[in-house]
């Protein structure tokens, strides 16, 4: 039944290549950083080798392979030879499973085989934020990042590694103000990309003014599909567009934030989020900034 449906899925996609966007191929040469997919611990729509090959189909240009408890580097090495013509790249989450901010756990990701573990993410649901957010008098633990409105050393570690590596920064589900002194310490010690993961919804809620704030230390700002639609809707297309044209497009990267089995597949749901923020004033040229130009250069791509 999977292969029935993904079938028809790239049937419908076709295969054909490109890197510019028109009507038949929204998503040529588009990039999305934040893919969630199988094998999982969470159910998720499609596996990692599915999801190549449908973002292939739409003539997408690179995906990056997201897991919250395991890194993703070594699928994105598999699947890069199951799957050839689109790059696939991985990363590490930071959350309790692979010891929190564990230095040791990031450089061992950046010499996994090919290279293609690029994104740290600084925890997101054992973050503080995240585990002070759920319901309920019990609170598990949570990874923590600052103390007294300081970095913590091992923060600080993980942060040179990344620089050592050039890596990129993912500030995960942290405070803003946790986030921005991520940013700094990231400044300092000469990390090259940083990108504010999903800045504007739960359990981040980053304001204008933070946003802004983090576009002018060289951070990118994640929209991501995820906060329009099912259970996590927080706000409308037209909300979108307003933090665009106040923040800018060239601060800004477009995901899908998808993979959950209630939602739609990444490829179709980038479609819809693509469509709805044309509809709600947003122009071609910055959608291209957004979803191609800006995450390419995150990613290195030429």
């Amino acid at each position: 039944m999977r292969f029935t449906v993904l079938g028809s899925m790239l049937v419908v996609a076709g295969t054909l290549f490109g890197q510019g966007a028109s009507s038949a191929k929204p998503l040529a040469g588009a990039i999305d950083i934040h893919m969630h997919c199988g094998p999982d611990v969470l159910p998720r729509s499609v596996d990692a080798i599915d999801v190549a090959r449908l973002a292939k189909a739409e003539g997408m240009r690179a995906i990056v392979l997201k897991n919250h408890y395991v890194p993703t580097a070594n699928d994105a090495y598999l699947v890069r030879k199951v799957v050839p013509g689109i790059e696939v790249f991985g990363g590490i989450d930071l959350n309790r499973t692979v010891g929190g901010m564990n230095a040791a756990a990031v450089e061992n990701m950046a010499h996994i085989s090919g290279g293609y573990g690029r994104m740290v993410w600084m925890t997101s649901f054992d973050s503080r934020a995240a585990v002070e957010a759920e319901k309920g008098p019990n609170k598990r633990p949570y990874v923590a990042v600052t103390q007294d409105g300081e970095l913590l050393p091992e923060v600080k570690q993980v942060i040179a590694v990344i620089a050592k590596y050039n890596l990129i920064l993912e500030t995960g589900h942290n405070y803003p103000d946790e986030i921005l002194s991520m940013i700094r310490e990231a400044n300092r010690v000469g990390v090259k990309h940083i990108v504010v993961t999903h800045a504007m919804i739960a359990p981040i809620h980053m304001n204008i003014d933070q946003m802004k704030q983090a576009a002018s230390m060289g951070a990118y700002l994640e929209f991501v599909y995820n906060g329009l639609i099912g259970p996590y809707k927080e706000f409308s297309f037209e909300d979108y567009a307003k933090a665009i044209h106040a923040v800018g497009a060239d601060h800004i990267i477009l995901s899908s934030d998808l993979g959950q089995v209630v939602n739609p597949v990444h490829t179709e749901g980038l479609k819809r989020f693509y469509a709805g923020l044309l509809q709600a004033g947003v122009s071609q040229t910055e959608i291209d900034t957004m979803a191609r130009s800006n995450p390419a250069t995150v990613l290195d791509l030429k």
